[in-house]
């Protein structure tokens, strides 16, 4: 039973490494956090998978636990950090960069620190859209209806629009 287990722990990570280490990147300070977040989010799903009921789609709760576990992480860094703001620089291993797309590469860069400024409930409505999901799967990711989450992302949007200018 646990080889079986541990089979489909590795092929759910396999499949969706990507979309778990964007997300991660949204909530982390720099590439030692990122890397420490997608380790959690990892330890998590591990933790979790047997008590996966199949209520939704396997992808879907992926999303869950790793919004859950980046808004945790992200909650008991606040509360214990100072205030001075840390700036590091930002990593993107996940877009290959080549001489012809540097300018691709710094909106790119530009617009995960816009993102990162969002509160946390925005970040998810942003992460979850960039992955392509419909609203209606990104209301049950995040508990509201597929309506609030068209009315917030025309809010983030226009957010990210200024921020962006």
């Amino acid at each position: 039973m646990e080889v079986a287990i541990e089979e489909v722990f590795l092929e759910l990570l396999g499949d969706n490494k990507a979309q778990i280490s964007r997300i991660c990147s949204v909530y982390a300070q720099d590439e030692d956090e990122k890397k420490d977040l997608f380790q959690e989010v990892a330890f998590n799903l591990w933790k979790s998978l047997p008590s996966f009921k199949g209520n939704s789609a396997l992808s879907t709760w992926v999303y869950r636990v790793t919004l859950n576990t980046c808004m945790q992480a992200r909650f008991k860094v606040n509360r214990h950090e100072s205030t001075h703001v840390r700036l590091k620089s930002i990593h993107f291993e996940s877009i290959k960069q080549s001489d012809d797309d540097t300018g691709k590469q710094e909106r790119i860069a530009l617009l995960y620190t816009c993102i990162r400024k969002l509160n946390d409930a925005d970040k998810n409505l942003v992460m979850l859209f960039l992955e392509d999901l419909p609203y209606k799967e990104i209301a049950f990711i995040t508990g509201v209806t597929e309506n609030h989450v068209a009315v917030r992302m025309k809010r983030v949007r226009e957010k990210l629009f200024n921020c962006l200018k």
